[in-house]
């Protein structure tokens, strides 16, 4: 029997990406939350959220990716992940399905794909007509990278 693997399918960009769903927390709707500006942080950090009480930082992935800023509207959404026991969130253009891929349909990305992203990528995925960018979030984020100065 073959394994089937379930991914929040999202958009960022022109493209479609994927990360395992056992990753994800939930995925927030803009207009349900506020977002705080920090100061003197990477350009990809959005600020903070207070999401029940845990303050969240946001990664927008459009800039973590190195692509042009798009107006927020009303298909953003936030996808918050588990992190190293913590949360992080990934400002996305927009949040598709969670979708059931087999795992013989994941191959690696091709040895072509090596510019500064493909870090990020643990593999490719075909599903039905579509192709999906595998994420891998523990590499997009690294303490280093969220460190919201202190004080």
């Amino acid at each position: 029997m073959d394994k089937l693997n379930q991914f929040v399918i999202f958009k960022t960009g022109a493209e479609e990406y994927a990360i395992p769903i056992l990753k994800v927390n939930e995925i927030i709707r803009l207009k349900e939350i506020n977002i705080t500006e920090v100061p003197n942080t990477q350009k990809y950090i959005m600020g903070i959220i207070n999401l029940r009480g845990e303050v969240i930082p946001i990664i927008d992935l459009r800039m973590k990716f190195n692509m042009p800023r798009k107006e927020l509207d009303d298909s953003h959404r936030i996808i918050i992940v588990n992190f190293q026991e913590k949360s992080v969130g990934f400002m996305v253009d927009s949040v598709s399905e969670v979708a059931e891929i087999d795992e013989e349909d994941i191959t690696q990305p091709p040895e072509e794909i090596s510019d500064i992203n493909s870090r990020y990528i643990t593999g490719i995925a075909k599903y039905k007509d579509r192709i999906f960018i595998i994420l891998d979030i523990d590499i997009i984020i690294s303490d280093k990278e969220i460190s919201i100065k202190e004080g």
